[in-house]
């Protein structure tokens, strides 16, 4: 691999007597790690399956890394959400900010939606998590993976940070800014970064990151948590950025970092965090924890819940009297609470119980999509079959692991009952081992797949 000149003279600077062995580390192959989603399985049951890796990272309590010969993302368990696929020091970010049950949370620069994803499972179904990034495209990308993870309680945005600090204001308990840098610390990873770096470098993006911290702060309660990362080691980017903010918002203050083996803090020894490869088995990354001060100026506004006439209340009824939907919702160990329900156009949503329909932003989703009112039909959704537990769905059919019927429903063919399987007709919550990949509907012979195309085994 070849580093550009002025990257190695920057980074001699930086790393003194250890850049010899920093430099080396680059001949190593990048470490590949994946981490189980504790929403639907705890690390035991993860290790007695036995698969794909070796040894735990050991700065996150549910993060492992895969062995070389591995190929999780080719297994059922990937499509049904077990894991996301995740570079080992890129989990440290969401596992350092403190998430407690009921927190409103906001993953700014989200996608592709490895933090957000944990920051969902940490809440477990409460409070409020908001994941946006300013990429349309990219954007669609996080949605697929949160839903995939069968996170409910969601807002997935496409706005600039100055648009949610306006409609916000101070509004979230925690916030995760993982801010686009230069991209140094995953050169071994990804070398093409190089030829980005050489075209927008670490000038280009600290004022970048500063704006957007800015914004993030008019946005976190008193009392709340801030944890900005980066994956570079430009220290513009990192510790001067913090300096920065400290200096220009006295409501801030640093908490802390502790420090696990490999780990360092930062360059003027400041209580931040610094990964580099030849220390540890992941990639380069930087991290800083702040906490706004609780006697700090702003009040949090925008944190309406539902209460009294849904003003869908008309298009409710309707779905219900001209559609399945009753039936289906039959099959769920528990009723929706109809405050709760939004109907735009023919799509169905649950929306969090921490929501404001006030809040005009550009919205790849609100809540749960639930599915779609068609032709006085109610077809749920590839995402309400993620989001919904075996135990929780009154009707499921379930494969093992091993079984072909597994991957030719992945694949969206039809599938049909074994000797011995007598399922019920109509919605059938499909899944594997008990953890769930989608629908199908039962017609007393074979299964009508319903699996969703755009996430079909390729």
């Amino acid at each position: 691999m070849r580093l550009p000149e002025n990257f190695l003279t920057n980074m001699k600077q930086l790393m003194g007597a250890e850049y010899e062995a920093w430099l080396k580390s680059y001949e190593a192959p990048p470490f590949q790690g994946l981490r189980i989603n504790q929403t639907r399985l705890d690390c035991d049951a993860w290790e007695r399956m036995g698969l794909f890796t070796d040894r735990r990272v050991p700065w996150t309590e549910n993060g492992y890394y895969c062995m070389d010969d591995s190929r999780p993302s080719k297994d059922p368990y990937y499509y049904a959400g077990l894991y996301y696929l995740q570079e080992p020091s890129a989990m440290a970010p969401a596992a350092l900010l403190p998430i407690a049950p009921g927190d409103c949370v906001l993953d700014l620069c989200a996608a592709p939606g490895g933090k957000s994803t944990e920051l969902g499972a940490k809440l477990g179904g409460t409070g409020l998590l908001v994941s946006n990034d300013i990429s349309n495209s990219r954007a669609r990308a996080l949605l697929k993976n949160l839903e995939l993870f069968g996170i409910a309680n969601i807002c997935v945005t496409s706005e600039t940070p100055e648009k949610l600090a306006d409609t916000f204001g101070a509004f979230f308990d925690k916030i995760l800014v993982d801010a686009p840098c230069s991209g140094e610390g995953m050169f071994r990873k990804d070398p093409e970064l190089i030829r980005s770096w050489m075209e927008h470098g670490p000038e280009y993006y600290a004022p970048i990151q500063r704006e957007i911290l800015t914004q993030a702060v008019r946005m976190l309660k008193p009392g709340g948590m801030l944890l900005y990362s980066t994956c570079t080691f430009a220290r513009e980017e990192d510790e001067d950025t913090i300096q920065w903010l400290l200096s220009r918002e006295p409501d801030m203050e640093l908490v802390p970092i502790p420090l696990w083996e490999g780990a360092c803090a930062g360059v003027d020894k400041s209580p931040v965090l610094r990964l580099f490869p030849h220390r540890i088995d992941g990639e380069g990354h930087f991290a800083a924890l702040l906490r706004k001060k609780e006697n700090a100026a702003g009040m949090p506004h925008g944190t309406a819940t539902f209460s009294g006439r849904n003003p869908d209340a008309a298009k409710i009824r309707q779905l219900e009297q001209e559609s399945d939907f009753r039936e289906w919702e039959a099959l769920l160990s528990c009723p929706l609470d109809r405050s709760r329900i939004m109907i735009k156009e023919d799509a169905v949503y649950y929306l969090p119980g921490i929501f404001n329909r006030s809040w005009n932003l550009r919205y790849l989703r609100t809540g749960l999509l639930l599915g779609e009112w068609k032709k006085k039909r109610f077809e749920p959704s590839q995402a309400a079959a993620m989001a919904c537990a075996a135990d929780r769905f009154a009707h499921c059919f379930s494969m093992c692991h091993g079984d072909e019927r597994v991957i030719r429903y992945l694949k969206g063919e039809t599938i049909f009952p074994a000797e011995g399987e007598h399922p019920a007709r109509g919605w059938n919550l499909i899944c594997v081992d008990g953890y769930p990949l989608g629908w199908a509907k039962y017609t007393g012979s074979s299964f009508k797949n319903k699996y969703y195309p755009g996430w079909r085994w390729q």
